[in-house]
């Protein structure tokens, strides 16, 4: 059974995941965590659903044996291949993410909402779902955005590459008047400084990372798993495949993380 002072388990293809960490550590101070970022397979859109499905399984199950009492999948490939299959089989909090298109599309004055993500997320059913539910009204303007979670894993934030790439992607949506885009990959908050230099001060841009903080505060005070231990520092154990390659930007997105050659993670290895 489950305890309240047991960690929150956080998984995701990569290090795009710690976007929602430092949610999940602005809304639930007290609470502890475990990261596990399966690197050496980045990127799962590429790969097949029962690879993806098999995959987050593991990965779920080890964060289980590191006593997690609830799982976040801070990714949105594995949540639409993986987590209803796993609310069927364990009885722990699973919580998903997927991209903010019911608050834009209710926010925007102008009557049109951009997207990024990536392609998997943007040919998915549940993405279609999302639009069809909470969309009808307003124009979207979705756009598949290959290329920028490498730009992330990498470390590449403002280069002259990335930023090529970012203004590929975004002038349609600039140019269609949109005045919400939705990050909808949990990597693309760490572009948010050039994403908003490309988009101007008028478009708000609405992360992945907040939304499901709360819905892990609510699940979790619902089952009375709430902490309830009070502390100021941060505490997180990090599980990483293919951490070596990685590890300099790791280091740099680590929310709260002294950057220094001391710090290092768990290197993790689950059957590929």
């Amino acid at each position: 059974m489950p305890a309240a002072r047991d960690p929150i388990g956080v998984l995701d293809s990569g290090l795009g995941g710690l976007s929602v960490l430092k949610a999940l550590r602005e809304e639930l101070p007290n609470e502890q965590f475990l990261y596990c970022a399966d690197c050496a397979h980045t990127p799962w859109g590429d790969k097949p659903e029962s690879f993806i499905v098999e995959r987050t399984r593991a990965i779920v199950h080890f964060l289980l044996r590191k006593q997690a009492k609830a799982v976040v999948l801070a990714c949105n490939t594995a949540t639409a291949a993986a987590a209803d299959i796993l609310r069927k089989e364990l009885s722990i909090p699973i919580i998903g993410i997927e991209p903010a298109v019911k608050p834009a599309a209710a926010q925007t004055r102008t009557g049109v909402i951009g997207v990024i993500a990536t392609r998997r997320t943007t040919e998915s059913a549940r993405y279609l779902s999302l639009l069809r539910r909470f969309a009808g009204n307003v124009k979207v303007v979705t756009v598949a955005a290959p290329g920028l979670m490498e730009c992330v894993e990498r470390g590449d934030f403002n280069s002259e590459t990335t930023r090529e790439l970012l203004l590929k992607y975004l002038t349609p949506i600039k140019d269609a008047g949109a005045d919400k885009l939705v990050l909808g990959c949990t990597h693309y908050p760490f572009l948010s400084e050039a994403i908003s230099e490309i988009m101007g001060p008028e478009v708000e841009l609405l992360e992945p990372g907040k939304p499901v903080a709360r819905v892990v505060r609510m699940r979790l005070q619902k089952a009375g798993l709430l902490n309830p231990s009070s502390s100021d520092i941060f505490r997180c154990t990090y599980f990483v495949a293919g951490a070596e390659k990685h590890l300099p930007t790791l280091k740099l997105l680590v929310p709260n993380q002294k950057r220094d050659a001391a710090f290092r993670p768990n290197i993790f290895e689950l059957p590929a």
